[in-house]
């Protein structure tokens, strides 16, 4: 190969290519998960659907490639390739989010069923696969331009292999480590797609073609980085107090007059909120406030609350008002959440934080009153944490008389759904249980080892001096429902939280949806648009 463009000669911009494409696929991968979260979640399913799309566009991209190299081994193909693919990469977080909004309409008209998989997947199909097939061809192109004798073959396309190993390694850590809670999801598909740029502009001038085309693209990515400083997730939304990322979350805070509210990933979920106008927020915080009771903190001078999932301290702030005698931990493994209780939600001094997971951080001895569980986020929800080894982990960190209290946020009217599933399995653990039905969809569950637990409510209750605070409780002791179990158990062997999760989600999204179809065969679409107020 005599005729090879002086920048192919030294193997290492081609290895350099190698590397850095590797790298670039799997920082789109972790880009995706973010970029499709705060629609679908970031739950299993949702991953599953990212990477089985990402490996099929791989797959397609290295049979492309592979025939493209043998008809036409010219590098130029691969490198303009290469830039198209930047160019779509820069441009996915900007164009995408309005895609995925649009998409998801469509695919909830047509299906109700398995709604999260459908929708996620066709978002993925639209959105990532043609950059990704792109992306899949450079291997095999690389290969042919590299391999000059058959008797190095092996060495060559070995080394191609470790390159683009190596660069995914590089390209799974850094996003998640670095980039992504540091500058964002979307200007982390700008530095990447800018390294794929670099590359291309590089064997553009070398060869001294299409080197205005190469510039206009490097422009274009300049812009949109320019751009990205008023990206936002949540484009219908104005005036957010925080918006940012995470390495576990994106994460939302809106305030007006009369509350503060957190979302994270889903964006139309609350996982907590302050009041400005009322001490209580009018939600499950608000019944889940009967366990201190049920422990019989109103006559303990000496208690311990755990809240695993502390989020931005909702239920925090309101034992510490209503329990001010207690002791109070917080569990919560983002730490960023944790800076925004304090710094948007005025979470008390005396609530002592600790950032880790929930269920790591009983590997202590110390023992609690009352141990709230509040991790469940929709479909989001950690198996780890919804388990009889995870119950019975819990129950042993209870007092003899103390109770746990767990927020179910996705009730059914369906029999086996995935609430019934967790009050089988804790009712495996704890041989008393009740459940009442909280604002919305959550039901709060309350466990423990107490026989007198309601009886302790009742109590509470009477002995209280505060009017709101006494016809809150009643509220609930009026709703209790005691809690039989079953053989639903979910065990750190087998915890299907997710499709069960699904299930839920697919029933809520079908009565939903049924009211607007009946709109629009009813009136059409003008009467769809006066419905949404479009």
């Amino acid at each position: 190969m005599t005729d090879k463009p002086s920048i192919l000669r030294n193997r290492l911009f081609l290895y350099a290519t190698e590397f850095f494409a590797g790298m670039s696929v799997m920082a789109v991968e972790l880009g995706a998960s973010r970029l499709l979260a705060p629609y679908f979640s970031s739950s299993q399913i949702v991953w599953t659907v990212i990477i089985g799309t990402i490996m099929i566009a791989l797959a397609l991209g290295n049979i492309l490639g592979g025939r493209s190299a043998d008809k036409n081994p010219d590098p130029l193909l691969l490198y303009r390739r290469m830039l198209i693919a930047a160019v779509w990469i820069a441009a996915i977080p900007f164009a995408g989010k309005y895609l995925i909004a649009g998409l998801s309409l469509a695919v909830a008209y047509f299906v109700t069923k398995n709604f999260l998989v459908w929708a996620s997947l066709v978002s993925c199909l639209v959105i990532f696969v043609f950059p990704l097939v792109l992306l899949g061809t450079v291997t095999p192109s690389l290969a042919k331009f590299t391999v000059e004798d058959l008797e190095k073959n092996g060495e060559i396309v070995g080394k191609l292999g470790a390159l683009n190993t190596l660069g995914s390694i590089i390209g799974t850590f850094l996003p998640t480590f670095v980039t992504i809670p540091r500058v964002g999801t979307a200007m982390t598909f700008l530095i990447f797609s800018g390294v794929l740029t670099v590359l291309s502009c590089c064997y553009f001038y070398s060869v001294k073609k299409y080197r205005a085309v190469s510039a206009l693209a490097a422009a274009v990515i300049l812009l949109l980085g320019l751009s990205s400083v008023t990206y936002s997730f949540a484009f219908w939304e104005k005036d957010l107090a925080y918006e940012g990322e995470s390495i576990y979350n994106y994460i939302q805070v809106k305030e007006d007059r009369q509350k503060v509210v957190l979302s994270t990933n889903v964006l139309f979920g609350v996982q907590s909120i302050k009041r400005k106008d009322a001490r209580f927020t009018g939600m499950y915080y608000d019944y889940a406030l009967a366990a201190p009771l049920m422990a019989g903190l109103e006559k303990e001078g000496d208690s311990d609350i755990l809240i695993l999932g502390l989020g931005s301290g909702t239920y925090a702030s309101l034992c510490a008002e209503y329990f001010p005698q207690a002791r109070i931990e917080g569990v919560e493994i983002d730490e960023k959440i944790a800076e925004l209780a304090k710094s948007h939600f005025d979470l008390p001094d005396k609530v002592q934080v600790e950032i880790t997971d929930g269920r790591a951080y009983l590997r202590n001895d110390k023992q609690y009153d009352v141990i709230m569980v509040d991790a469940y986020q929709d479909i989001t929800i950690p198996f780890q944490m919804s388990t009889l080894e995870f119950f019975t982990l819990v129950k042993e960190h209870l007092r003899e008389d103390g109770v746990m209290v767990v927020n179910m946020n996705m009730r059914s009217g369906k029999e086996g759904a995935i609430n019934d599933h967790l009050s089988d399995t804790i009712a495996a653990v704890f041989p008393y249980v009740y459940t009442v039905k909280a604002a919305g969809t959550n039901t709060e569950l309350f466990a423990s080892g107490n026989e007198g637990m309601a009886a302790e409510l009742s109590r509470g209750i009477k002995s209280s001096e505060d009017p709101e605070f006494k016809a809150m409780m009643a509220r609930v002791q009026d709703q209790l429902e005691e809690v039989e179990g079953g053989r639903r158990i979910l065990t750190d062997d087998k915890a299907p939280v997710e499709l069960l999760g699904m299930q839920v989600i697919d029933e809520i999204i079908g009565e939903e949806l049924a009211y607007y179809k009946n709109i629009l065969q009813e009136e059409g679409w003008s009467g769809f648009r006066r419905q949404l107020g479009i």
